[in-house]
């Protein structure tokens, strides 16, 4: 089967025939959690920046009280995983990375999420679970199928896609008409401009992520792909300093060299500012930039931005990645978190977070006109979905180590001058296939 029907089957054997019909008890499904209180794991980010303004609206409908733990990333991920490591945690519901899940399953902290919408007492049939964006389905909620992380007969659904993310350009207008320049269509156009802006114009010409870890590793992977790429051949060998890797990572170095002063420091947070601040003349990155251009309070560029397609290197290829929610195995409210997920998660809360300055995650929120009014790009956005590849990193239990502490650091070698891309790359083969044999992926 090809890798959509299979992610059409799988979506199928929860939201097709096993439907829960509707009933009165359905219609009334908060009534017997009222009362109860949630806590909820999330990070300092845009997209849950927004989601915090609705959870009153949830209390006020439901009777359920929620309260969230906000922390920056990586602390938020020590922590999950101490309090899911206990008999009872704390939490209620998590956000995770999506190259979480894959471990998460692993180590049996997270539920599968099939037998609540199985539940009829729990479940509303309107939820439409087949209009959540395939790709954000596949790369964020499923474990188990082709590869461990993608579609197929094995899959089973863990999380649901929430804040949700796939890479863009974006563009200072202004620079660009000023200097009678055209946004690049592939990487060949983009490279010229490098050095072409950088001279015109004295400031930074593409801000990038950089710091050493996850952020410099998600960096030289939004070039990888489009320039033929991957992280391991089929047989989970690694493949990423080859040629395609090489090159994307001399590409990167690149785009340190030309760019504002500081991005082997930079994690998401200081790449978004800045392009916001107006030290960068473009962007290529994750969607959440949509909400943040637009905040009085952090950008200087609202009104000067235009939004084109992640250009073509070798082939089309655009990030799929981002944000979920699960629900912990020793969650102590598991039901009534899942009627928050459910809720968040539903056409009309993907609406509502939007119109906050969060992420679309929902095909009918990005055809949705008075949105469409507030956000022009989520036309380029749609387009830019047929090209997001959910293989775009193997999200295998051990990626996070590989990330972290095999290319995380290869990588920033390279971006600080210590080492070549190719002295980088090579150095960290025997790393990650130690790594990789003894997940049992490569037989010794």
């Amino acid at each position: 089967m090809k890798r959509r029907e299979l992610l059409q089957t799988a979506a199928l054997s929860v939201f097709g025939a096993g439907l829960p019909i509707a009933s009165s008890w359905a219609q009334d499904r908060f009534a017997k959690y009222k009362g109860q209180t949630l806590v909820m794991s999330i990070p300092s980010h845009p997209h849950y920046d927004a989601m915090v303004k609705l959870l009153p609206e949830f209390t006020k409908q439901t009777g359920i009280k929620v309260e969230v733990d906000r922390l920056a990333v990586p602390r938020m991920k020590d922590k999950q995983l101490l309090e899911m490591a206990k008999s009872q945690g704390d939490y209620d519901l998590v956000c995770y990375v999506v190259m979480w899940k894959g471990e998460y399953v692993k180590k049996n902290l997270i539920r599968e999420i099939e037998p609540f919408f199985k539940n009829a007492a729990l479940a509303d049939p309107a939820y439409d679970m087949k209009d959540i964006v395939p790709g954000y389905l596949e790369n964020l909620g499923l474990v188990g199928g082709w590869r461990g992380y993608l579609a197929g007969p094995t899959a089973k659904l863990y999380g649901l896609p929430y804040g949700a993310e796939t890479s863009i350009l974006a563009y200072r207008r202004d620079i660009f008409e000023k200097h009678k320049l055209k946004a690049p269509e592939t990487y060949y156009e983009l490279q010229k401009l490098l050095p072409q802006i950088k001279e015109k114009e004295g400031i930074g010409a593409l801000t990038s992520r950089g710091q050493a870890g996850h952020q410099c590793v998600h960096a030289w992977l939004l070039h990888l792909n489009p320039m033929g790429g991957k992280v391991f051949d089929v047989a989970w060998r690694p493949r990423f300093n080859d040629e395609a890797g090489v090159r994307a990572l001399k590409f990167l170095k690149d785009v340190v060299d030309t760019g504002p002063v500081g991005i082997p420091g930079y994690g998401q947070g200081e790449m978004m500012t800045a392009f916001l601040q107006g030290q960068a003349a473009m962007y290529l990155d994750a969607t959440v930039i949509f909400g943040p251009v637009k905040d009085p309070a952090r950008s200087k560029i609202d009104g000067k931005v235009s939004y084109a397609r992640h250009p073509k290197g070798s082939k089309y290829a655009s990030q799929t990645g981002g944000l979920g929610l699960a629900i912990p195995k020793n969650a102590k409210n598991a039901d009534a978190a899942f009627l928050l997920m459910q809720w968040l998660t539903s056409k009309e809360q993907d609406k509502a977070v939007c119109r906050l300055g969060g992420g679309p995650t929902r095909m009918s929120t990005l055809q949705d006109v008075d949105l469409i009014r507030q956000y022009p790009e989520y036309i380029i956005l749609r387009d830019q979905l047929r090209d997001a590849d959910p293989d775009w990193r193997p999200i295998i239990a051990e990626w996070d180590e590989i990330n972290i502490q095999a290319l995380g650091v290869a990588i920033s070698e390279a971006l600080t001058g210590k080492k070549t891309p190719e002295e980088a790359l090579n150095g960290m083969v025997p790393k990650v296939t130690d790594i990789m044999k003894r997940g049992g992926y490569i037989k010794a």
